[in-house]
């Protein structure tokens, strides 16, 4: 008997979704890759070619009036992120968004409770908590091998500067390193905590020649009982990947942390005076999101988080960029 299959279609043609998230729904178990939309219809026909694509779309709203398509991965810039989530949960269509899922908190507020109105499954594309590490990390802090929380490290950087036709420098558009890769290291201190940060002091390398965008920030993030987030990131800067996690009684590293791939994705533990190696998982992330998403739209799994989260994460990058700005800690309610 055949399995039922979640069908796809893709918003756009971004670089994204032809190195992992289109490869992901055809690997995995429940989707089915249906069409792909854009604004030029060549484009988009030129994609369905290349991925072996039934169908293809010279606009956004063809594809959400076509009612063999299920669910919408969107990995549009970010201010057009609130546009077409909106138009897709009017569709009838499920929504998983790239990150960051707004340009704020009120916008991604708005895209949340307009989806639970419309009855459709809404998820920010944070793939690396798909990973089996992530689970297995819970459970290691859980089990209290490493003692007791103490601060947290993360690192997310690379070198774009050169490229200066890359939207993630177009200020309008929602370009600079914290919504491109700074809400990793802020998301995963969230989900390791379990709570919400109290505060958040960070310096950033606002460039004028990169249209004002943070091309590089610092900063820490504060939660109740003493612990931190320590972290930096950015689009200038040579290539980092790293999560460190800091007990009282030892350390777990991730490394590479939020690019996790089958070869590399292992955990190293450091306890009782001794270090070893969990891994490798041979996981692709990508193909577990995609999965996770289809049975969680079936009703046969909940969400690992909830669309209230990237509320949440919002509300922390808010926090990040309005110190930045303004040179000032910034308390959060």
């Amino acid at each position: 008997m055949d399995m039922k299959r979640l069908r796809w279609g893709i918003l756009g043609c971004a670089a994204i979704a032809d190195r992992a998230v289109i490869p992901a729904i055809q690997a995995s178990e429940t989707g089915e890759l249906v069409g792909i939309a854009s604004r030029n219809v060549e484009k988009a026909r030129t994609k369905a070619e290349e991925f072996g694509i039934p169908k293809y779309y010279g606009s956004y709203e063809a594809l959400l009036a076509d009612k063999d398509i299920d669910a919408v991965y969107i990995p549009l810039p970010n201010h057009l992120h609130k546009e077409w989530t909106i138009a897709a949960a009017k569709a009838s269509k499920h929504i998983l968004c790239e990150k960051p899922l707004a340009l704020n908190a009120a916008e991604a507020q708005e895209m949340v409770d307009f989806c639970k109105e419309a009855g459709v499954h809404l998820a920010e594309a944070f793939m690396y908590r798909h990973h089996p590490r992530i689970a297995r990390v819970k459970e290691i802090l859980a089990g209290g091998e490493i003692g007791e929380l103490r601060a947290i490290r993360g690192v997310f950087t690379y070198n774009g500067a050169a490229n200066r036709t890359d939207i993630r420098q177009v200020k309008a558009w929602g370009g600079g390193g914290l919504y491109d890769v700074g809400v990793y290291p802020l998301s995963a201190a969230r989900w390791i905590v379990g709570a919400e940060p109290e505060a958040a002091t960070v310096h950033a390398l606002f460039s004028p020649e990169h249209d004002d965008v943070d091309m590089m920030a610092s900063g820490m993030v504060e939660f109740k009982g003493g612990v931190a987030l320590t972290f930096d990131c950015g689009m200038w800067a040579t290539f980092r990947n790293e999560l460190e996690i800091v007990g009282t009684d030892g350390t777990i590293v991730l490394k590479p942390s939020f690019l996790p791939n089958k070869e590399t994705d292992t955990i190293e533990i450091y306890a009782g005076g001794k270090t070893r190696i969990e891994g490798p998982y041979g996981v692709d992330a990508y193909v577990a999101q995609s999965d996770q998403f289809a049975r969680v739209v079936w009703g046969e799994e909940a969400p690992l988080y909830s669309a209230q989260d990237a509320v949440e994460n919002m509300k922390l990058i808010d926090a990040c960029l309005e110190s930045a700005r303004k040179r000032e800690r910034v308390i959060m309610n």
